[in-house]
């Protein structure tokens, strides 16, 4: 097999990183995106002698978005595989106190942003000889299970488990598999708080499990290893005993 190449967005902490690195790991060249360079920097040094392109990059911008892709495709010829990870969060506040601002700031990352990577690889791939590739979306265990005033994140990550439904349908024709990762509760800085407690849905404050992130990285490089013909469509990652399965 040629070189492989992929794009992860927010590879500059938590699970994109890990992602990265585990790609990194198993012989992929990786373009490190993110909003700001100093991190993707430290991913980027994380990965040692592994071939990386460090491209700040803010997903909710078609420009920047193009300017990518771009820049991936100048650098090493391709895109094979595509993570769709950056994340924003809104406070934790009640639904009917939350700033429009905020809900707009998180439907343009998280789901505007995962639109706009997908199109600008649908375009790529293609196009590309040989054709086809592969994207995978951070869906999260919030596209199925809310938290308690958690609207905007919940919103969103059940709205890319549509656009993962639908654009593993279009992406047939081109040879791109489209598949989702949903994580529970990986450790890393957004889920340091539930080590002293989050709110349950009863209204309890309570300490969960949490798990190591690079077994989480280590499935986004496995999802992304499969040959086209095959696709882990959806798979669950969590703590083994967070709060997820189960009456709450």
């Amino acid at each position: 097999m040629g070189e492989r190449v992929a794009i992860v967005t927010g590879a500059g902490s938590g699970v994109g990183r890990a992602a990265a690195l585990a790609l990194a790991t198993d012989g992929w060249s990786v373009v490190l995106a993110g909003r700001r360079r100093e991190p993707l920097e430290a991913t980027a040094a994380a990965a040692g002698t592994a071939n990386t392109l460090v491209v700040p990059t803010d997903v909710s911008r078609a420009d920047s978005v193009n300017a990518l892709f771009d820049a991936a495709v100048t650098a090493f010829g391709r895109v094979d595989c595509v993570f769709n990870n950056a994340g924003l969060n809104a406070p934790g506040v009640p639904l009917e106190d939350l700033p429009l601002d905020r809900w707009q700031a998180v439907v343009d990352v998280n789901l505007t942003g995962v639109f706009l990577c997908m199109q600008a690889a649908f375009r790529v791939m293609k196009n590309q000889t040989p054709r086809g590739g592969r994207i995978i979306n951070n869906g999260s265990i919030s596209a199925h299970a809310p938290r308690p005033d958690s609207a905007p994140y919940t919103a969103t990550k059940h709205a890319v488990l549509g656009l993962t439904k639908a654009a593993s349908l279009d992406g047939r024709k081109y040879d791109i598999a489209v598949c989702q990762i949903d994580i529970g509760n990986a450790a890393t800085e957004m889920t340091e708080r539930m080590s002293a407690g989050v709110k349950q849905a009863d209204g309890r404050i309570a300490v969960e499990p949490r798990m190591d992130v690079a077994h989480v990285g280590r499935a986004v490089a496995h999802m992304a290893s499969l040959p086209l013909e095959a696709n882990i469509a959806f798979l669950t990652i969590m703590a083994t005993k967070m709060p997820f399965v189960g009456r709450g």
